[in-house]
């Protein structure tokens, strides 16, 4: 067990964060400010947007409802913020030389969040951002003259090729430094042109590119210690901001969307599967608290830590979505386009029939109905967009995953009893009907705008699809039945 506090470790020190305006990143911001009261200063890459300067969105940044907690307990916090002018993608991170220098300087900590977690990314931008993106902010950390520990967050999802991940580094198929040499003079034809070949058995450029941002971190053991994250699929908050604190449709919560409001019909998953997911705000913990016992034991080897939720209370994906139907009906989204109703199917083939009858024939007789009413046609376009996001899905829901995670159960074990209160990493217990609830019910306020004061018109807009599901599927069951009683009579007339 580690002799000093979590807290007492990083009072006083000077934390640099990549992707800290993303979904972890302000977890990981909210989370130091409020429970390591004594930082003394969080640098946040920051690029303009919008027309903004940076102090400009660091002011809307700390109005988000992530930090209302925060702002209630301290809300003096906010002046360890320091924004950062840069961006990932540029050249030296586009960061000036004055702060440079300050970072140089100053800087002990340094948490690189920041990627491109879209699975449909074009490989160039993949590279750029996964790749390409780790290196400037590793160059930049060489010359962090105070540095004790540098965290690169990575994906247990990074080797679809092997059967049991374990907490280790793996040789990547391609020399990630090449690899960038060779994007550079190729154009966008010919990487399209080469992109499945040189992902595969990669999924998707997110996998690939993770994988050799792995080995180009590698490249840097010895230089300073270093610890590779490998979270698995981030969901939302079990605590902390609040219980169901989520800020985006990515993965499972735009399929949670998805069927609440009653577009997604039916998917390709094999229900018996496990869903190897962690909270949002157990993942964070787990960082900060690898940061934490790096930078104090100073190993000179990469350190590598899958935070994965393995046989640890389990959930399958069929057990999701049970207890998904039920909290929708309860709680149901205010704009719905029919009941959700639903499920999933082993067989690709069942699914793509069902696909074509309950997905797309509807998509395309209500945007026939609204060019007659003289409005603009959306849903076979969405409809689209939602088979792209359930083909990504397939490769994750029809697998087992073996991922070795003894490192990360052994955290709670590394630290004193009370810090273990505070930077909880504890999965073996979950309440999992409680967790969907206030994943739902976060999803329904934070992504869509759904207060509770919608909750009643919501109901009864819900009752109302009911009804008319079920009627019109009655109906559609007595013209099934009639038509095959009326062949029936007919074949026996002429055989009679």
């Amino acid at each position: 067990m580690a002799s000093v506090r979590v807290a007492d470790y990083y009072a006083g020190k000077a934390v640099f964060v990549t992707g800290g305006t993303g979904f972890m990143g302000k977890v990981l911001v909210e989370k130091l400010l409020r429970c390591c009261p004594d930082v003394k200063v969080i640098y946040l890459l920051m690029r303009p947007k919008r027309g903004l300067g940076v102090n400009s969105r660091l002011q809307e940044y700390i109005n988000g409802k992530v930090f209302d907690k925060l702002r209630e307990v301290s809300p003096k916090a906010f002046d360890k913020l320091r924004p950062v002018a840069g961006d990932i993608e540029s050249q030296d991170l586009g960061i000036s030389p004055h702060d440079r220098e300050e970072l140089h300087r100053e800087c002990q900590i340094v948490f690189h969040i920041a990627a491109s977690v879209r699975f449909d990314t074009f490989i160039r931008d993949a590279v750029n951002l996964n790749i390409a993106g780790t290196q400037r902010t590793l160059q930049l950390a060489e010359g962090m003259k105070k540095l004790e520990v540098f965290l690169h967050t990575s994906t247990s999802y990074c080797r679809s090729d092997i059967e049991i991940l374990e907490e280790k580094l793996y040789p990547a198929k391609h020399d990630p430094l090449k690899l960038m040499d060779c994007i550079k003079w190729m154009d966008d034809d010919l990487l399209m042109h080469m992109q499945p070949k040189l992902i595969y058995p990669e999924p998707n450029t997110y996998g690939y590119t993770k994988c050799l941002t792995e080995q180009l971190v590698a490249g840097y053991n010895g230089k300073f210690p270093i610890v590779l994250a490998r979270p698995s699929i981030v969901t939302a908050s079990l605590k902390e901001p609040f219980p169901g604190w989520i800020d985006n449709l990515n993965g499972p919560t735009g399929i949670i969307v998805g069927a609440g409001k009653g577009v997604i019909r039916t998917m390709y998953c094999d229900e018996t599967r496990r869903a190897d997911t962690v909270p949002v705000d157990v993942t964070i913990n787990a960082c900060i608290l690898l940061a934490y016992l790096n930078g104090l034991e100073q190993k000179k080897d990469i350190v590598v830590c899958n935070i994965t939720r393995s046989d640890c209370d389990p959930l399958t994906w069929g057990e999701a979505l049970e207890y998904g139907k039920k909290i929708i009906n309860e709680y149901p989204f205010s704009v719905m386009l029919w009941y959700p109703e639903g499920s999933p199917t082993k067989s690709k083939i069942q699914f793509q029939i069902e696909s074509f009858f309950i997905h797309f024939i509807p998509a395309l007789f209500i945007d026939l109905l609204l060019r007659v009413l003289g409005h603009k046609p959306f849903l076979v376009k969405l409809q689209k967009r939602i088979t792209f996001g359930l083909e990504v899905l397939e490769h994750y829901a029809n697998r087992t995953w073996c991922f070795k995670n003894g490192y990360f159960l052994s955290l709670k074990e590394r630290i004193s009893k009370e810090d273990d209160e505070i930077f909880f990493t504890d999965i073996k217990n979950m309440n999992w009907p409680n967790y969907l609830k206030n994943y739902i019910l976060g999803a329904r306020e934070i992504c869509l705008k759904d207060d509770f004061s919608t909750l009643p018109r919501a109901r009864r807009l819900n009752n109302q699809l009911k009804i008319a599901h079920y009627t019109i599927k009655t109906l559609l069951y007595i013209f099934l039945f009639y038509s095959i009683y009326y062949l029936y009579k007919v074949m026996f007339k002429v055989y009679a």
